[in-house]
């Protein structure tokens, strides 16, 4: 079995690299930015930012500049880690266009982000065998973290072999985002409803499941399931037997267009290896007809293992960060609910 190759952990004067393979920054959030950047050096970092940055349109770039950059800090050694502001929406236009044989070559490099970073980030950790963070974005990073749960900075500075736990907070945030614009140095979360993990698939018996942890937004990933960027398959016969822990979450959309979605992603193979798959609690509307639960029962109960839903790994504040490649375990039962990660 191919180890997971981890990242060496950042240390103080650590280099971290700021970019935008998808979505840049439009001039009234630029504020946010620098205090978001403030957030990062005030752990001891050096933090350096790329060229790729517009935010006048959803590119921030040329395919072939963002993807030109990202090759050339994911490789450079003096950078330890690659972070962009936020998502996006078109990250795969780069897929063909990343020199993959020269970032497989480097010396592994974090790289942070969720939503429209996972089109790259899950794709490069299948492909290289290198890990990558799934975890607060940079304009998410200034927040204060609830007690319990982890930042991306806490988890990337831990050394391979490193094992930690999160917990959920019990609360998250309901409805609508803070506006950078008005308020760009905001760093309490809102957190106003309560809520905690749910077991979809009609086990009453606990969860104590473990694997290897892949996965990431649903409404990219399901474009790059059963291609050669998306091969989850050969992933998990390459660490068989120990199986995976797949986790997916959805951005925003309605609960028929997931369904259809994770449908597709299960007839490509994309959860053939879960020991339990974990979704991600979503904002987006429940329909008359079905809800955003009754659409992952639809699409993987045929799976037959536990499917655990409302984690904090997507959309919806707080952010629980995963890591791809790490080892899982997640427990469910009355009394306790964590999720433990081990980079081995």
């Amino acid at each position: 079995m191919p180890p997971i190759m981890y990242p060496p952990p950042l240390r103080p004067g650590d280099r971290v690299a700021v970019t935008s393979p998808s979505s840049g920054v439009p001039a009234p959030l630029r504020e946010r930015l620098a205090v978001a950047v403030a957030a990062v050096e005030a752990r001891g970092y050096e933090v350096v930012t790329g060229r790729c940055m517009d935010g006048t349109g959803h590119l921030s770039a040329p395919a072939q500049a963002r993807a030109a950059e990202l090759t050339a800090l994911l490789t450079d050694p003096s950078v330890r880690a690659v972070v962009p502001p936020w998502g996006g929406e078109t990250a795969i236009d780069l897929l063909p266009l990343l020199d993959w044989d020269r970032i497989r070559a480097a010396e592994p490099t974090w790289l942070v982000g969720f939503s429209d970073l996972s089109t790259l980030m899950t794709p490069l950790t299948l492909l290289t065998g290198v890990a990558t963070l799934h975890g607060n974005n940079l304009m998410d990073t200034p927040y204060r973290v609830p007690e319990g749960l982890l930042s991306w900075l806490d988890i990337a500075a831990l050394p391979a072999g490193a094992r930690f736990a999160q917990t959920p907070p019990g609360r998250y945030r309901s409805t609508g985002w803070d506006d950078y614009a008005a308020d760009p140095g905001v760093r309490d979360l809102t957190l106003d409803a309560a809520g905690c993990w749910t077991r979809l698939d009609g086990g009453s018996g606990d969860v104590d499941v473990e694997g290897r942890l892949i996965g990431g937004c649903i409404e990219t990933l399901c474009h790059v399931a059963g291609t050669p960027y998306g091969d989850v398959p050969a992933f998990a016969r390459a660490h068989a037997p120990e199986g995976l822990l797949v986790y997916v979450e959805a951005a925003e959309d309605d609960p028929f267009t997931i369904c259809r979605a994770l449908h597709g992603m299960r007839l490509a193979g994309f959860f053939d290896a879960a020991n339990a798959v974990l979704v991600g609690r979503t904002s987006a509307p429940d329909r008359p007809s079905l809800s955003r639960h009754e659409a992952v029962l639809d699409a993987l109960g045929p799976l037959g293992v536990p499917l655990v839903a409302d984690v904090e790994c997507g959309h919806v504040p707080p952010y629980l960060p995963l890591v791809n490649g790490a080892r899982g375990r997640v427990v469910l039962t009355a009394e306790r609910r964590e999720l433990v990660q081990t980079l081995d």
